[in-house]
This record gives C-alpha cells, structure tokens and sequence, in this order.
C-alpha cells in the first residue's frame, strides 16, 4: 500500500518514514536488458528494497519488458510482477488476477492509489520469496490510476484478489516486501525459507566474486 506524507512503514526491520519517491527517468533512458536475460530477483537482493523511480513519457520501448514480464510470471505460477523483482528499480508492474495467459493481462506504469475501503487479512506469498507464506491484511477495495506503455492514463478500481495484487506490487515499487508486514509468529514459521534464501543469496555473491578475481 503508498504511503502517505508523514506516515512511515516498516521495511527489513528498520522504521522508514516518508518514502521519497526518485526523480523521474526518461523512458529513453531506462536501460532495459535483453528481455530473454531477465529473471525473478530473490529476496535478500538490495534492488527489492530499493524505492523505484518514476518513469517520465512511457512509449514502446517498454512493450518487450513487459510481455517478458508476463511470461516469467506465468511460468512462476504468479498474478502479478513488478520490475524491481527483474532487477528494474522502475515503477511498473503487470497483472492478471486470472493467471491465464490472455485473459484480463494489464501492464500499470507508475500507478498510484487514489481511493481504498474494507479490510481482510489472508495468506500471501510472493515470487521473490518463495516457499514464504504468511498472513497479510489489505484493503479489499482498492482504486489505482496509472498509464499504459504508450503513456495513456486510465483508472481501475480491483476487489478482493486484484486488490491485493495492487496493494503488493505497490509495495514492492516502494521497496517493501511481505516479510516486512509478517508478525513474528509469521517469522518464525517461515524463519527456515527466509534463511534458506538469504543462504543462496550469499553463495551467489561469493560465487561471482571469484568468478571476477
């Protein structure tokens, strides 16, 4: 869920206050890879906790990115993915309540939440932290304006499981992730995935740097 100005949020254990949202890029200036080398970003990566930056004048250029961005989400089994999780700090997500390919796909970039209502708590997980599962309470009713890739503003108001998805992948656009919002009954049950992932992360790490001596 965004924040607004004055309240804070609690992010990898630290009280953030104020989230600052970057200076706008060009969509010229976006360095998006080759989209057949992107893949899901695992959490403890740095890029998910990273506040992503506004994306000024979307075009075209942002088509390819996100029908990758589609497809890794549906091999993954997901309904939503955000460009932090491929390694972009950039705001846009995709979704598709359904998780079919075809069906209700949308592409929202540098979506806001304008107006939200109700309340439930239910199990959520994410693509960037698999094998986590805890419960997360959201709004049911939620309200988002955003624009197209070709720039194009539109407005889309999403109950119940599409609610959820834009409050997530809002989140992860504000660098947070649902291990964040987990009560510490919630952490100690996942405690062994968490470090399971962070362990991975690590060995990465240590494998490129000796790949790079």
């Amino acid at each position: 869920m965004l924040q607004r100005k004055g309240e804070s949020v609690k992010t990898h254990g630290v009280r953030r206050v104020d989230i600052p949202v970057p200076a706008g890029i060009q969509c010229e200036s976006v360095d998006i890879p080759d989209p057949s080398s992107l893949r899901i970003v695992k959490y403890p990566n740095p890029v998910l906790a990273q506040v992503c930056a506004r994306i000024e004048r979307p075009d075209e250029k942002l088509r390819a990115l996100t029908e990758r961005m589609f497809a890794i989400m549906y091999a993954a089994g997901g309904v939503g993915l955000a460009a932090p999780q491929v390694g972009l700090p950039i705001r846009l997500f995709v979704a598709n309540p359904t998780g079919e390919p075809g069906q209700q796909e949308r592409v929202y970039v540098n979506p806001k939440i304008v107006a939200q209502s109700g309340s439930i708590t239910n199990d959520e997980g994410c693509l960037s932290l698999p094998g986590v599962v805890c419960k997360i309470k959201r709004h049911t009713h939620v309200t988002v304006r955003a624009e197209d890739v070709g720039g194009n503003q539109f407005q889309q108001t999403g109950e119940d499981l599409l609610a959820r998805i834009f409050q997530h992948e809002l989140d992860h656009l504000n660098g947070i992730l649902i291990a964040d919002k987990m009560s510490m009954v919630a952490r100690l049950a996942n405690r062994r995935a968490i470090r399971d992932l962070q362990q991975q992360y690590a060995d990465g790490q240590s494998d490129r740097s000796q790949a790079g001596a």
